[in-house]
């Protein structure tokens, strides 16, 4: 395809030459004449009698308006099509900090399908993933970013008119940094660092102009939330006992002297006004006044962000965004995409909670709105696996009631993949039993996968769930997008390998204890010679699969902590092999694992008549011992 762009480019040009590529067109005096306008209010873009004209409002929605333009030429004779932005501000807040560090050159990569989809800002949630001046351990070993990194995204990201935003931490989660001895001047806990002590601050103004320093932006996200301990450690040994809330208004009140001192305009996360004056302890409580001047005073200064994952009421977004508008005049929002618990994506559940959430923020005038994608307990997760719920969140931003039609084909359009491959993932972990769409947030593909063979932690769960079947089925699944998709069978491959491991490891306890109980020693030696064997094999290649999809995508620190988990599976199959090998050998006379009766593994009330169970912490799901 052939275009002259013609028109009030600006700025455009760099942006235009990379999606020549991306989108395979050329601009060409003899191709179809397209004038460019910039204006105030809406993206159009219209074709009509051979000619076609493309009205953007920012740098940003001009790359999202190229692509409609383009991907609607190849399909109608003419079309004119109208977008109105809902927000001023649509984002990512990708976390690097739990081991998967992005490489620069796949933060490119990402950019590019950002601008597709017309989203505008961009943050990398950096615990300790950023060079700080004078502080050799602060992300030692864990690879973060150099200036030269940050400052090379930046200019990237600037290239479609989007702005890249330095997202840290000024008080909570910052175990990684404080784990080290000669950080001990600045702990309060173990995560925790100390308020009202000069040097905690000369350490902030550090952290902050380092991270800030390589982007254009003036903008800054400082944190502070989650501080769950602050006040309870060394600054309680020092100090006695103090009110909290009266402990963050002082640090906020420091912190806030820095970002002023270097003209920085802050944001933080709302989570402790709320939860430091709940009764109950927690962050979503509609009893918490917002009316109490303090409130208003701390945040008079600094953007609010109110983060929710778990709602799928409309009606609790509209209350509690309305109790931040008390306190701030333009609050935040960010939501997510269910990438935390596993190495599936809940799709269910990020389609209920987002369409509920952004619904809400549209009726009462949010101007900013973040997709947050966080990667727990390791980040077995691989982000590409998220790009629809980065395309949810972008088509909510351009129009006012969701168009499911224009999703399938919008995400189709910039990642080149279907919507139902990407959906599929969610059945990883909605499996048979679950309540359709996962809303409790299930994660059995995670559990089934770690647990001990012999000691079954989660058997009683899935005992009577014919769960090898369910992942046969989605193992041929998942190989037949791998197999249509091939410039993209990294999304697929690791899911896979995943379903052909636990169409076996699924079930492989309950059968082995079934067996034992009964003392049915051929099934007992058919495992060993048959099923043992072939799990040991499919979890190398597991291994290796995801290996190479990690060193791909991510820089190699942090590796190191799945290969580890990788190589005990392995060797537990190994173990289980050999001690019934030697127990129908008549080596040993049994095998205490197997005598013991299997409970259900317990987890909050909430879920009490649920079957299934969520566990996100490895060292939980694979040992009751001391790790």
């Amino acid at each position: 395809m052939k275009l002259n762009i013609e028109g009030q480019l600006e700025d455009l040009w760099l942006g235009i030459d990379i999606f020549q590529n991306e989108l395979d067109f050329n601009i060409s005096d003899e191709g179809i004449k397209v004038k460019v306008e910039k204006v105030e209010e809406a993206i159009e873009v219209i074709f009509s009698e051979g000619q076609g004209i493309i009205r953007y409002t920012n740098r940003n929605n001009f790359f999202r308006a190229l692509g409609i333009f383009i991907d609607s030429l190849r399909k109608k004779k003419s079309f004119a099509i109208i977008e109105k932005p809902q927000f001023d501000a649509i984002g990512i807040t990708l976390d690097v900090s739990r081991n998967a560090v992005m490489k620069p050159e796949i933060v490119k990569k990402l950019l590019k399908k950002m601008a597709l989809m017309g989203i505008n800002t961009f943050k990398l949630y950096t615990e300790d993933i950023y060079e700080v001046h004078g502080e050799p351990y602060f992300g030692y070993m864990r690879g973060r970013y150099t200036f030269q990194e940050l400052k090379e995204m930046d200019n990237y990201a600037d290239v479609f008119g989007i702005e890249m935003i330095a997202c840290i931490q000024t008080l909570g989660h910052m175990e990684q940094f404080l784990k080290w001895e000669n950080t001990k001047d600045l702990r309060d806990t173990s995560e925790v660092l100390l308020v009202d002590n000069d040097k905690t601050y000369e350490f902030i103004e550090k952290m902050i102009v380092s991270a800030t320093s390589p982007l254009r932006s003036k903008r800054v996200h400082i944190g502070m939330d989650e501080a769950d301990t602050l006040g309870s450690g060394t600054y309680m040994r020092r100090n006695g006992y103090q009110d909290r809330i009266q402990i963050l208004n002082r640090h906020l009140k420091r912190v806030l002297e820095i970002t002023r001192k270097h003209n920085l305009k802050p944001m933080m996360w709302s989570d402790m006004f709320f939860q430091l004056r709940s009764t109950e302890n927690k962050y979503y409580d509609l009893n918490v006044s917002t009316a109490e001047q303090s409130m208003k005073d701390m945040a008079k200064d600094v953007q609010l962000v109110y983060w929710d994952y778990y709602h799928s009421d409309e009606d609790f977004y509209h209350k509690f965004i309305k109790k931040h508008q008390e306190m701030c005049d333009m609050p935040i929002f960010a939501g997510g995409i269910w990438t935390w618990c596993g190495m599936g994506v809940n799709y269910g559940r990020t389609f209920s909670t987002t369409n509920a959430a952004l619904k809400a923020c549209k009726e009462e005038g949010v101007k900013e709105i973040f997709a947050t994608i966080w990667g727990d307990d390791g980040s077995e997760n691989n982000f590409f696996y998220t790009l629809l719920g980065l395309q949810l969140f972008a088509e909510h931003g351009y129009s006012r009631e969701l168009d499911n039609a224009k999703l399938e084909n919008r995400i189709k359009f910039c990642t080149g993949i279907e919507m139902q491959a990407f959906v599929d993932l969610k059945y990883l972990d909605e499996i048979p039993g679950c309540t359709p769409e996962n809303p409790e947030s299930f994660n059995p593909s995670k559990y089934l996968l770690w647990q001990d063979i012999l000691m079954g932690l989660f058997d009683k769960q899935i005992d009577g769930l014919d769960l090898s079947k369910h992942y046969e089925n989605l193992e041929l699944k998942m190989r037949g997008y791998k197999e249509q998709y091939k410039e993209d069978r990294i999304i697929f491959e690791v899911p896979e390998k995943l379903c052909a491991v636990l169409k076996i490891k699924s079930d492989i306890g309950i059968r082995i204890k079934r067996a034992w109980d009964k003392k049915d020693l051929a099934t007992l030696k058919h495992i060993v010679e048959n099923d043992l064997h072939s799990l040991y094999n499919n979890i190398e290649e597991l291994r290796k699969t995801h290996r190479n999809q990690w060193m791909e995508t991510y820089k190699p620190f942090g590796w190191e902590v799945l290969d580890i988990r990788y190589g005990g599976l392995m060797a537990r199959v190994e173990s289980a092999k050999q001690r019934l090998s030697d127990y129908l050998e008549n080596k040993i006379d049994t095998i205490e694992e197997l005598e013991q009766e299997r409970l259900k593994f317990p987890f909050p009330n909430e879920y009490e008549n649920c079957r299934l169970a969520y566990c996100n912490k490895y060292q939980r799901i694979v040992t009751t011992g001391v790790f």
